[in-house]
């Protein structure tokens, strides 16, 4: 039992040195850079970026070049008040066109104020989601990572028991030997021993499972061996009114702010279409038409043109103010889901916090449980190398140490995810 145990704890040696130690800001580096779904957020905001232009808007003039040349082949029959008569067969035809012209919008209502206004307000939005979901994936690095530590410690823990039980095992058979020990004794040390080592190499794969995890929220592709040595830092000085006063600068919160300003440029834009537009047209123009009969032989012209157009909406069938009702519901809409919103975050955030407070008032509490487990299970082994205990005492003595430091690591477990919440909620989420 001691020569497989020496294996094990050899082998898990072996495996963790020849593992990349992998520090938190590294990994949230990593995940910063190849996250995909940063990457696509990044890509949305790039997008709103290049299409946040005066242009887009319609404030910038068309400019358009035309040609053609058509060529045909009829019969012809004209009569014409002269008296002529003409009859023609396989009449060939040419007509050639060429022109540039340009347009531009003078007045539409202040339809292109508005949409270049709502173009901005995009890409301001999409910033903001951008902002969220690198806070959003630096929480669930976070989580995923620290999780991996409270493995880790639970890890050790079995450790040291699997320990106890080994010693307990030698104390069992040596007495077995003198025959001051029964068989069952011995069956009872040696399945305790076994199930434990059997418990620390399920343990071995929830950590590796919890490291691919790690990995794939970073974006690696190709999943290498890593290894984590760090602990779980606490920080207990979270107070409500430093919560509750910057909720309002959650990322999520500001955009649905920035969605209102988006619907009332859409009734804006919407409520324009009602006003007179005028645009002005301008170009120059070529002509060229020929044909081998008829009236007329040969016809060109060119030069340029310049115009103006108004366009007085007078009826529509009410689509234009159906359209900007609509709009203006979809404006109360939006400012009731960023109310709901607001509440949601409130909700959430006192939810957390009463968690956060109530877990870490008693994570003194249980530390010093685990103290007086950890010496209790030391105690009863001395006991029990005197003869003074029993191997049921043992077991006992094990359980209690297992199950008080198991409590312990998920307690500052649970507290590093609320802080991780809270933070995240507040927009404050940094390196920790």
């Amino acid at each position: 039992m001691r020569i497989s145990l020496t294996c094990l704890l050899l082998f898990i040696a072996v495996t963790i040195n020849a593992q990349e130690i992998l520090s938190l800001e590294s990994a949230i580096d990593t995940a910063l850079k190849n996250n995909f779904e940063i990457l696509i957020a990044k890509n949305n905001t790039q997008s709103t970026k290049i299409n946040n232009t005066f242009g887009a808007a319609g404030g910038l003039p068309s400019i358009n070049i035309i040609a053609s040349d058509n060529n045909s082949e009829y019969n012809l029959h004209q009569k014409l008040s002269t008296g002529v008569n003409i009859r023609r067969d396989n009449v060939a035809s040419s007509s050639i066109n060429a022109g540039a012209s340009a347009s531009m919008v003078l007045f539409n209502g202040f339809k292109i104020s508005a949409t270049k206004e709502r173009l901005r307000l995009l890409h301001s939005q999409s910033e903001l989601q951008l902002n969220q979901q690198i806070q959003n994936t630096i929480a669930a690095i976070m989580v995923c990572y620290y999780d991996i530590i409270r493995q880790q410690n639970y890890f050790r823990i079995l450790e040291s028991s699997l320990a106890l039980s080994v010693n307990k095992f030698a104390i069992v058979k040596a007495r077995y030997n003198v025959g001051i020990a029964s068989e069952a004794d011995v069956l009872q040390a040696e399945i305790d021993s076994n199930l434990i080592s059997q418990n620390l190499n399920g343990q071995l794969i929830i950590i590796e499972q919890e490291k691919i995890n790690l990995m794939q929220l970073m974006g690696i592709k190709h999943f290498n061996k890593i290894n984590i040595d760090d602990t779980i830092m606490l920080d207990i000085r979270i107070h409500i009114d430093s919560i509750l006063n910057y909720l309002e600068r959650n990322p999520q919160f500001l955009s649905s702010e920035q969605q209102i300003k988006i619907n009332e440029q859409i009734v804006k834009e919407l409520r324009s279409q009602r006003y007179p537009s005028v645009r002005i047209n301008t170009g120059y123009n070529f002509i060229y038409n020929k044909s081998t009969a008829g009236f007329n032989l040969f016809n060109q012209n060119y030069g340029p043109t310049l115009g103006a157009t108004l366009q007085i909406p007078i009826f529509n069938g009410t689509i234009y103010k159906t359209q900007q009702d609509v709009a203006i519901y979809n404006v109360k809409n939006a400012e009731l889901e960023r109310e709901g919103l607001l509440l949601s975050i409130k909700a959430a955030a006192l939810k957390t916090y009463q968690s956060y407070k109530n877990t870490l008032q008693q994570l003194n509490s249980q530390q010093i449980n685990y103290e007086h487990a950890s010496r209790l299970v030391n105690l009863i082994i001395k006991r029990f190398e005197l003869n003074q205990a029993t191997i049921l005492d043992v077991k006992a003595a094990q359980t209690s140490f297992e199950n008080a430091g198991y409590m312990l690591v998920n307690l500052q477990f649970a507290i590093k995810i609320a802080e991780i919440e809270l933070k995240r909620l507040t927009y404050s989420l940094a390196y920790q």
